[in-house]
This record gives C-alpha cells, structure tokens and sequence, in this order.
C-alpha cells in the first residue's frame, strides 16, 4: 500500500508517517524547510523495512505540488492514501494579525488542502480503496486559544471534507481528524510555561495533552479497512474538551 503525507518530517505529521510504515505502508512525505529532519523521518521509514521519499514542498503553490504528484506516480503508481497534515498558526488575538499573516494562513491551511487533494485525486483514483484524511483542530470547532485565522482554516477543512466525502463516494472516503493541544514543536513554547500547562491541562477531562502518536493511530484506522463505511465525519481527538 502507498500513502502521501503532507508536512510529514516532524510533530503530528511524522507520527503518521510512521505509524502508517509499521502498519505496512510505503510512505512519501513533504517538507517545507528543513532536510535534516525529513532525511531522519526517511532513516526510521527504512527501520521499520519500508521503502519512502521526501519530497520539498510548499503545499500553497501550485507548481510545487504539481511537481511532487509526478514523482509520487514514478515511484508508487498509485496512492491508497492521502493525509492532508501540513500547516501553520500564529498565536496572535484578531487585532493584531496583519493581512500577511492572514493570507499566509489561509493559503498553508486551506488552499494547501484545495491544491494537493485536487493533484494528487487521480492516483487515488487508481486504487480500489483510497482514503483521505485531513487534519483539522478543535480550533475549527470551538475557536480556542488560536488566532482567528488558523481557526477559521480548520473550521473550513471540516467544511471541504464534508463536501469532498459526499462528492467522491461512493470510491474514495473523505475524513477529517481535529485534535486538541498536542505536545509538537508548534506548541512547545506556548507548554513550556508551567502556568499554562497546567491550565490546558484542567480544561481536558483526561487531564492531560494529547502525544502525536495517539492522533497517528486514528488516522492509520481512518486510512484503513476497517473504516471502510466510514466517510464525510470528523474523529475529535482531544481527551474530552470538545463534546458534540
């Protein structure tokens, strides 16, 4: 089986990667910046005696991705998966975000899961089972501590999934995870501070912040046979803070 995973060279992205190459997947993966940590992500895929690549890309620009769909199809022909996991946030209230900012969400965030779905649709064509999952945040649910800007991106990712579920089936599966806080690189300066950990931490039934690997396994699950009539929902994974 082969799978694509956007942002997969570190935190929630990584986790997947891997999970996914210890299930039995050869996995591809894009990074934006840094090599070295995609060359590491590479080095345990082949631990665990799974063939993957990384790919340099910016999921908000056309070309790139246009460019990773034809290398993914010389080197696997097809995909059965297809994980929409890259994005950015800043942490800033609604006044003081500025219309860069805005749009840099909005193109890394959205457009980004526009972009790859729509390029990288005809190899899931291929296959006779083929899954997405999008990575949304309880953000798009409740709005949180996130900026205005990374929330109203997850909240439209619950959206496009919906609609990509109902207009792909009955062939491909369409669903999105959205996770509470998670202990990655994007939030290690917000949990650092001890005062702040331990207010997310009363906030959360389960008491504590979630680990990458436990949004991994959802999406292996959502990716797999065994969510075969699965299609069009959103997975919350967050210890309990989100009931709907």
């Amino acid at each position: 089986m082969y799978a694509f995973v956007t942002g997969g060279s570190r935190g929630i992205g990584r986790a997947i990667v891997l999970k996914l190459a210890s299930a039995g997947y050869d996995v591809a993966f894009s990074y934006s910046r840094n090599k070295e940590a995609a060359q590491g992500t590479l080095e345990e895929i082949n631990q665990r005696g799974r063939a993957g690549f990384s790919v340099k890309m910016d999921v908000s620009i056309e070309d790139e991705v246009k460019d990773a769909v034809k290398e993914v199809e010389c080197r696997f022909g097809m995909l059965h998966g297809l994980v929409n996991n890259a994005g950015v946030i800043h942490m800033k209230g609604f006044e003081a975000i500025d219309l860069s900012e805005w749009d840099n969400v909005l193109k890394v965030n959205l457009t980004g899961v526009f972009l790859v779905t729509k390029y990288f649709l005809p190899l899931l064509k291929k296959s006779d089972n083929g899954a997405i999952v999008n990575i949304s945040s309880i953000a798009g649910q409740t709005g949180g501590i996130a900026s205005a800007a990374y929330s109203a991106t997850k909240g439209g990712v619950i959206a496009l999934t919906r609609k990509l579920a109902a207009e792909l089936a009955p062939h491909i599966r369409v669903n999105a995870v959205a996770p509470g806080l998670v202990e990655t690189e994007m939030t290690k300066d917000f949990l650092k501070d001890q005062e702040n950990l331990r207010r997310m931490e009363s906030l959360i039934p389960l008491g504590r912040i979630a680990k990458p690997d436990e949004i991994a396994e959802v999406v292996l699950f959502l990716l797999s046979p065994a969510a075969s009539f699965i299609t069009g929902e959103v997975i919350n994974v967050n210890g309990g803070r989100y009931m709907a």
